[in-house]
């Protein structure tokens, strides 16, 4: 196996703020460090372990064994938790319960939280824990619902279509719910998830975790405890009243201290936005970092809540808004001390209510998180104290040996993959270099030749007259075009007398950069786990050591 290391700032789709943060230009590092409290890819947050009273550090604990069963937890996980009881810190981090474990990115955020505490761990002498962290409250419920795999030739995205008539937190929709429709339904993705996953022992896992009655977080979160379970990933659902009740401060605090948090937010967005980058997250007048989830079908404390899920307004005289409901500020204190569940965070909290729970020392997260972190900065140093140290996960496009193999023969690089977007640029790409030596050479001197020629009678040209020099710079133009549709007419003949060019670029395309998109985003984490095994986590927590601080390629 190798691999190699590419800038983020080669790959299409991250923020300017991201790219920065992992590759500052020296201007830049001055910004990022009022935002963000530590190098990236420095390991100093290691030795300091967050204070967490005896009590908590019981009460958290007792609430993560709890849950051991719910996820099939196995031994290595238990000696985790009993770590934490006994004064271990966590790295964190966490991923929205996707359809059978959503895309690679979920399993690449898991392998370097895995890698971070074991290396904390060793350099500091203090025990560090992994944790994941579901994004169970969520309401966004077509994000979650769906999976996309690969077929031959085409992208295959599967959905159990779920109701989404209601905003209800995603980890409580139940598999199978509605009777015999929703029971084919699941057995319909199912079967078609394992045809094409091609019937690896994958698939039978994916049957224990996604049966009818299971949760989508309960089944996602048995997924990946099974997935990594040699490594004793603490796999954590929050959702319920013994964990909120732990994070009660962090939402006491964001009703109580709401006016300071609005002004600390919005001047945070300005200072970004006059930096050159942007806020992920608006922050406006009356803005609120709450949930309020409905009482009307809340049950048992210790199961996710199904109420729906309703965004927090302030009003003008001081109340708080949810739907056509109003409240005050002692009746959501009120609410939050005796049935804390149904009080959650939004983006800005999520993280500030985490580490309020956890012994937090650094989370681990995607371009999109680790923006967050920017305008999160504000509340963690008005709520918590401090800032947690926030990691970018390990970015990567996993390369199987076939397409390895036909990459090479074309000369094909990944860069060259990327650049093109589609199978039908790099086929052309391919085609051009599948010219002969000698009809290049011809090409390449009539061109040369051409463009120097123009070059200087243009420049003539315009010496004489502004406007002649104008006319002959367009019909210049003119010319050239022409010479590149000469060539494009060569390579393109090259690939139809090469028919096999157009299958070999659809093939590394589709592995590569799947409908434009990088692999980690869009293509299931499972599809590579039927491919390469139990061996695949193993490998993962290998490379997520981050010496490459940008998108490694890893040549499988």
């Amino acid at each position: 196996m190798n691999s190699e290391c590419h800038p983020i700032s080669t790959l299409p789709g991250s923020t300017a703020l991201f790219r920065e943060f992992v590759e500052p230009t020296p201007a830049g590092v001055a910004a990022l460090r009022r935002w963000y409290p530590t190098d990236p890819f420095s390991m100093a947050w290691a030795g300091k372990v967050p204070a967490l009273d005896e009590g908590h550090r019981s009460k958290l604990t007792d609430a993560l064994l709890r849950q051991t069963d719910r996820f099939n937890a196995g031994g290595a996980v238990i000696a985790n938790i009993e770590r934490l009881r006994n004064g271990a810190a966590a790295v964190v981090t966490g991923q929205q319960v996707g359809l059978f474990g959503g895309p690679l990115l979920t399993l690449l955020k898991a392998a370097t939280a895995i890698r971070k505490a074991q290396e904390a761990t060793r350099l500091s002498g203090k025990d560090h824990v992994p944790v994941f962290w579901l994004a169970s409250e969520d309401h966004d419920l077509a994000e979650v619902d769906q999976v996309s795999l690969l077929s031959k030739t085409a992208v295959e995205t599967l959905r159990l279509g779920l109701n989404d008539e209601r905003a209800l937190p995603v980890g409580a929709r139940v598999l199978g719910e509605h009777g015999d429709e929703g029971h084919q339904r699941l057995q319909e993705a199912l079967e078609q998830a394992s045809e094409l996953l091609g019937w690896a022992p994958i698939t039978e896992l994916l049957r224990e975790c996604y049966m009818p009655g299971a949760t989508l977080a309960g089944a996602f979160g048995r997924l990946i405890t099974k997935t990594f379970e040699a490594f004793g990933l603490i796999v954590m659902d929050a959702a319920s009243r013994d964990f909120h009740a732990l994070g009660a401060s962090a939402l006491k605090a964001a009703i109580e201290n709401a006016d300071e948090l609005e002004t600390a937010l919005i001047a945070r967005s300005k200072e970004l936005e006059a930096a050159g980058y942007h806020a992920q997250v608006l922050v406006t007048e009356g803005h609120s970092l709450l949930f309020l989830i409905d009482a009307a079908e809340t049950e048992k404390p210790d199961e996710l809540r199904a109420g729906i899920r309703q965004p927090l307004r302030r009003t003008a005289d001081g109340q708080w808004k949810a739907g056509a409901r109003t409240y005050t500020s002692a009746e959501l204190l009120e609410i939050l001390a005796t049935e804390p569940e149904r009080l959650s965070p939004n983006a800005l909290l999520r993280p500030v209510f985490q580490d309020t729970i956890l012994p937090t020392a650094a989370y681990v997260g995607g371009p999109a998180e680790v923006a967050y972190f920017a305008q999160s900065a504000v509340v963690y140093e008005k709520i918590l104290g401090r800032i947690t140290a926030v990691l970018p996960r390990l970015s990567a496009t996993l390369i199987e040996p076939a397409i390895a193999q036909t990459m090479a023969a074309h000369e094909v690089s990944y860069l060259q993959v990327v650049e093109a977007k589609t199978a039908e640029g790099l086929a052309m790409g391919m085609g051009a270099r599948a010219m002969p030596i000698e009809g290049k050479r011809k090409i390449a001197a009539a061109g040369n030749a051409m463009d120097t020629e123009l070059t200087a009678l243009t420049e003539y040209m315009a010496a004489m007259d502004a406007d002649l020099g104008r006319s002959a710079g367009v019909s210049a133009s003119k010319m050239r075009y022409q010479m590149n549709r000469l060539r494009r007419m060569a390579a393109r003949f090259e690939l139809q007398k090469e028919a096999s060019l157009t299958k070999h670029a659809t093939a590394i395309v589709l592995n590569l950069y799947p409908e434009g998109h990088l692999q980690e985003r869009l293509l299931a984490g499972v599809l590579f786990l039927a491919k390469f095994g139990e061996a695949l986590p193993a490998l993962l927590v290998e490379n997520a050591a981050q010496e490459c601080p940008g998108h490694r390629v890893i040549f499988l």
